[in-house]
């Protein structure tokens, strides 16, 4: 297993360093806190605030991160279970940084983890947000693979849009203009990820990936992107204010697919449904795929 030190970031190694302040929504996370947090303050950047926002936790969550804020001094913020866009907006009225990064907190993030990301924003002004790889590990820690990313990527609106592409809160950190700019999250779509990356990409901003590892991002039963309908409801509801612009049938058929992962497995009369409501001028060969694997699995 993986140890973490703690370390307090440093007035003397910060100068000349922009703030980040590193938000992490919270909600019954107490199996990961320790060293999901460990994490954070194990940062080689040394300029950063953390502030948490407990979004209505009914485990030890609360009890444990009071104890740790006494350890790392950390602002620690309460509210009614709302979702995570709601705990970010909250946790964002608090934030002084340039930057912002918003962990989860089953997740771990790897010293460099703030640091390349601000370096490479701070030389492309024309980024609102950059992203990086990510290393699946179980629930007990063990590897399952690394984001196969080797190039540095730069997509605009219209690619983001089509292609119902999704820069993960965990891999991003955003720059702190682009936020307000899109007028933060939309706490009505609880899942914030992709609302977020077409808010700030909408605006003008360019979307940018680095092929460099920097967190480990862990898979278990309760990780959102397998409850498929919450996200596919929230994916619809992000890309309903653009439903005038040429990508929007893209967008839809790439969010459907996206659905049909795990709906063919948990709800296969809704998985026909999905697919049915796909023009077959729109099919493709993942259509295809998925609507063979609906009815093989049958």
């Amino acid at each position: 297993m993986t140890t973490l030190v703690s370390a307090s970031p440093s007035d003397q190694d910060a100068i000349g360093m922009p703030l980040v302040s590193i938000i992490a929504p919270c909600y019954n996370a107490e199996k990961y806190l320790d060293l999901a947090i460990a994490s954070i303050y194990a940062q080689s950047y040394r300029n950063f605030e953390v502030i948490i926002v407990d979004d209505g936790s009914t485990d030890r969550s609360i009890e444990m991160l009071e104890a740790l804020q006494k350890v790392h001094g950390f602002q620690l913020y309460r509210q009614a279970n709302q979702g995570v866009s709601a705990a970010l907006n909250h946790g964002l009225q608090h934030a002084r940084g340039k930057y912002v990064s918003t962990p989860d907190l089953d997740d771990i993030m790897l010293p460099n983890s703030v640091a390349v990301r601000v370096a490479y924003l701070e030389e492309h002004p024309d980024a609102g947000l950059v992203g990086a790889n990510s290393r699946y590990i179980d629930p007990e820690g063990k590897v399952l693979k690394d984001e196969p990313r080797k190039h540095p990527s730069r997509y605009d609106f219209a690619d983001i849009l089509a292609n119902a592409r999704v820069c993960g809160a965990p891999a991003a950190l955003y720059r702190m203009e682009a936020l307000k700019a899109a007028n933060f999250y939309d706490p009505s779509i609880k899942v914030q990820d992709f609302q977020i990356t077409l808010r700030i990409a909408h605006l003008g901003w360019f979307i940018d990936v680095i092929p460099v590892l920097i967190t480990l991002y862990r898979r278990h039963p309760n990780n959102l992107s397998k409850r498929y309908l919450p996200v596919l409801e929230a994916d619809m509801a992000a890309i309903a204010p653009y439903m005038d612009h040429f990508a929007y049938p893209l967008a839809r058929r790439e969010i459907i697919h996206k659905a049909l992962k795990y709906a063919v497995l948990q709800d296969k009369a809704h998985a026909l449904k999905l697919i049915r409501s796909l023009p077959v001028a729109q099919w493709n060969r993942v259509t295809v795929q998925r609507l063979r694997r609906l009815f093989f699995k049958w």
